[in-house]
């Protein structure tokens, strides 16, 4: 029978080509996007678990970086130990030359402060972005390592810990606040440390540097931290041996030349002479400035022997042989523990890039389009539209049939 009312075959080629057209939309968007699930609206299921991953790959692109970063402050804390180590092995040969009679000890001494000068100086400068692994102020560092996801969709991190080793000559003191948010601070080799708030707009506080339950030794370093900065002086054979001031006298007009040159903006240090080691500190800047510092003992660090090496002697000589072999030792057992460990964080960082790789790998199983698939199904959908749309043309072509009936 046929009908003006009703088309059933141009309703059948209508449909048969809104499917047709839609399937062409997906297969366009697949290959404009290069993913067969770009939105939660192609496959919720698979488009979550895939932005689950996304996240994990970029915390770990962050682990990787902080691997880095550790492996690159390891590296300088090994460089470092066994710089000390050549040092060391260096000033023992000087130690056995001095075992001989007709020598020249004074000599060989001097040659003996120098290296241990550049001891400390290389233990002082091995700090990667301010931290520093050899100098004793640290015990154990953890670098982020890797994200631990169970199977309940919780997340944990885990770190590598590496043990700070103490190659100093003289170690900072522990932690003992003193003086703490404003008022005036009072630092000696009490070994103490202090802190101070500076208020703004012309708060004034004093740090008197004194003399404390023991003389100053050469070595002896008293560092400051003004505003993140810090300065540190390191008291010298002279210092010690001046006769007209006090050894905490220079130390304070040391410290106040080095913080000048800071140019903190606001700050002014002012030294009166009458008031021997008074630092008077003026903030008539804009905001708060906090003021901390450490003082550190020649004799107290892992290498503390080394200060007490003394060859100008026989009887010196002989005791400088025996401690020295201590010391080699302690340096060699600290480059072979950073050098483990920054193994071990290049075999992580190594990892840590392979499973980066492999998640996105993952990801692109899931959610990337088969191009060559999709080119396929463009063209054969693309002639499926054409012969829809022929088909859709005849079918309504049908009704101009039915006027031939009435002629």
């Amino acid at each position: 029978m046929s009908s003006i009312l009703t088309n059933t075959s141009a309703m059948v080629a209508l449909q048969t080509l809104k499917g047709i057209n839609q399937s062409l939309n997906k297969t366009q968007n697949e290959i404009s996007t290069g993913k067969s699930v770009a939105t939660a609206k192609d496959n919720a299921a698979v488009w979550a678990i895939s932005k689950v991953m996304e996240s994990d790959v970029t915390g770990f692109k962050g682990i990787s970086d902080s691997l880095s970063l550790g492996e690159s402050t390891v590296a300088v804390a090994r460089q470092a130990a066994e710089t000390v180590t050549d040092l060391l092995t260096e000033i023992k040969g000087k130690i056995v030359a001095a075992q001989e009679e007709n020598v020249d000890r004074a000599k060989i001494q001097e040659d003996v402060v120098a290296l241990r000068d550049q001891i400390a100086s290389v233990v002082r400068a091995a700090q990667f972005n301010g931290l520093n692994l050899v100098d004793g102020s640290q015990s154990t560092v953890n670098i982020l390592a890797s994200l631990d996801r169970d199977t309940g969709g919780n997340i944990a991190v885990s770190s590598i810990a590496v043990t700070a080793q103490d190659l100093s000559i003289g170690a900072y003191a522990a932690n003992d606040v003193f003086a703490a948010g404003g008022g005036n601070a009072v630092v000696s080799t009490a070994a103490d440390t202090f802190a101070m708030s500076l208020d703004n707009g012309g708060g004034s506080d004093e740090i008197t540097v004194q003399d404390g339950t023991t003389p100053w030794a050469e070595g002896d370093r008293l560092s400051l931290t003004v505003a993140g900065q810090t300065v540190t002086y390191t008291v010298t054979g002279n210092d010690v041996d001046s006769g007209n001031n006090t050894v905490a006298d220079l130390v304070a007009v040391g410290l106040k030349n080095k913080i000048d040159a800071l140019g903190i903006t606001g700050l002014t240090v002012d030294y009166d002479s009458a008031s021997p080691g008074v630092l008077t500190f003026t903030n008539a800047g804009a905001v708060d400035l906090a003021v901390t510092g450490q003082f550190a003992n020649a004799g107290s660090g892992g290498l503390g022997a080394l200060a007490g090496i003394d060859v100008s002697s026989s009887g010196g000589a002989s005791a400088a042989l025996g401690n020295i072999e201590g010391l080699i030792q302690t340096a060699i057992d600290s480059s072979a523990s950073f050098g483990s460990v920054q193994k071990r964080i290049g075999i992580q960082s190594d990892f840590v890039g392979k499973l980066v790789d492999s998640l996105k790998s993952g990801i692109g199983t899931m959610v990337d389009a088969d191009m060559e698939e999709a080119s396929a199904r463009l063209q054969a959908l693309q002639v499926q539209q054409q012969l829809g749309i022929q088909a859709l043309s005849i079918a309504n072509q049908a009704p101009q049939n039915i006027l031939a009936l009435f002629r």
